[in-house]
């Protein structure tokens, strides 16, 4: 049964890693252990304990793997406590990543946006060469690659969001450099075979970071709501969580893609003012609202791993109550206002 408010860190982290029962039937089907490659940014600390949460509870023991350089104690010691094998490596490092042992089963979730504008190199490396080493080091095992839909760029708000078969359009350095990192798994999985999934994720939410939580904030503080950009699309980030394990079952070669994220098309002008109400505040608006925006079709993703579990309404009364009552942020906001590519 879902809560009606999500009150503490303590209660989000544990809703985050929650394990469904499709998790746990997933989990003990599944050969090999489980490796996490990125796994101390946004989602990787809940995706690792979702891993381990569900191979405990499914009775199979599983290792799971967190790789990162742990730039956060807290984060590495959190992965300790949860019984989660947490790994240092700096992925742009050949040596250090050919220390990292083999694994049959790879959640790869390194790459760079938030700043890329200024460090447009460091874009590059963490978003192509990264990708090159590890592709090569786990092209014996089974790769779900996290990307974006950034790579399809903008589409018409009419048209439902892009598909799996559209062809990419990449807007700008940062959309360029995750294509980038997406033909590099093709490669390496068109040259040895290995079975990859490219999962193209739009904005997951998590309270703590997402365009829900910028809105939110936005309302709550007095601020405007930029609603230039009309629409976008966002997802749980636990479902999310559930979605990026069991993608491994729909690992091919060529690598299959899956965009990843709600199956509604959220406007920003009417949550804003739905916030607004929560708040009872004022909603100030500000921009005029164009006709196109990064929207993504999930209906596949839905069709072979079910529906988000947490509705659109529950998800923006959860983000409410937690920006009302002063829960953390991460600081990482979104700029999902932005059409020019550049964040």
């Amino acid at each position: 049964m879902l809560k009606s408010r999500v009150e503490s860190v303590e209660d989000l982290e544990a809703s985050l890693s929650e394990p469904s029962e499709a998790d746990r039937a997933f989990v003990r089907e599944l050969n090999g252990d489980i490796i996490l490659l990125g796994a101390g940014g946004k989602m990787g600390p809940s995706l690792a304990k979702l891993a381990k949460r569900a191979s405990d509870e499914a009775g199979v023991r599983k290792r799971v793997l967190a790789v990162s350089r742990f730039t956060s104690e807290a984060t590495r010691r959190d992965l300790d406590a949860a019984g989660v094998i947490t790994l240092e490596c700096n992925l742009l490092n050949p040596p250090e990543m050919n220390q990292l042992p083999e694994c049959e089963n790879v959640l790869y979730l390194a790459g760079r946006k938030f700043g890329s504008t200024g460090r447009p190199d460091l874009t590059w490396a963490m978003n192509a060469i990264a990708p090159a080493l590890a592709a090569y080091h786990y092209r014996r095992s089974r790769i779900v690659v996290f990307s974006t839909g950034n790579v399809y760029g903008l589409s018409d708000i009419v048209s439902g969001g892009s598909r799996e078969t559209d062809p990419p359009s990449p807007t700008a350095e940062y959309a360029q450099s995750c294509l980038a990192r997406e033909r590099i798994f093709e490669y390496y999985s068109n040259e040895y075979k290995t079975e990859c999934l490219i999962f193209r994720l739009n904005y997951a939410v998590d309270l703590r970071y997402g365009v829900l939580v910028d809105i939110a904030q936005k309302v709550y503080s007095d601020e405007p709501v930029d609603v230039t950009v009309p629409t976008f699309n966002a997802i749980w980030q636990r479902d999310a969580n559930s979605y990026a394990l069991r993608a491994l079952g729909f690992c091919s070669s060529p690598p299959r893609i899956l965009n990843v994220t709600g199956a509604e098309t959220i406007r920003v002008r009417e949550i804003a003012q739905s916030f607004a109400t929560h708040f009872n505040r004022a909603c100030r608006i500000q921009g005029q609202e164009g006709d196109r925006a990064l929207l993504s079709d999930a209906s596949l993703c839905h069709s072979l791993l079910g529906t988000p579990s947490v509705s659109l309404p529950v998800l923006t009364k959860w983000v409410g109550d937690w920006v009302m009552y002063g829960g953390g942020t991460l600081n990482k906001p979104t700029h999902f206002e932005v059409v020019d590519g550049n964040y």
